[in-house]
């Protein structure tokens, strides 16, 4: 479904595979590139920001489900970065993580995990985020 966003929504390149791009109005971005995705998260390392990767599948109905709340908190938390990676589309970076089921919301600050959520739990996902963005 990843995929099927990027052209709705416009994915900033020409193929959608170069260029980070914000889902609709919100800011959960996605990436499409290994490479891109590194730049990024690289250049998180030195924030105190905290971000919330959403690991899924187009293919997982949990994640599906899920994919309306993580809008909802984006659009809720602005100073919250709301990444979302489809394990199948870039599975290194999802082994990296070490991502074993889907949805898995790894939460980073400073380029380190500070929390871990697998599953739809949206109510547990939102205890996580109140108590890490509280610490800027």
């Amino acid at each position: 479904m990843g995929g099927i966003l990027s052209n709705i929504f416009g994915a900033g390149g020409s193929d959608g595979q170069d260029s980070p791009h914000s889902e609709s109005a919100t800011n959960v971005m996605s990436f499409h590139s290994s490479a891109r995705w590194q730049l990024h998260f690289d250049s998180c390392k030195t924030s105190s920001q905290l971000m919330v990767i959403d690991f899924a599948a187009s293919w997982c109905g949990p994640c599906k489900i899920m994919e309306p709340e993580l809008r909802k908190m984006a659009s809720t938390y602005s100073d919250v970065q709301f990444v979302k990676i489809d394990v199948d589309e870039l599975s290194d970076v999802a082994q990296e993580f070490q991502v074993q089921a889907m949805p898995t919301f790894v939460l980073v600050k400073g380029g380190k995990e500070v929390e871990r959520v697998i599953g739809a739990r949206k109510d547990e996902l939102l205890k996580k985020i109140e108590k890490h963005r509280a610490q800027q």
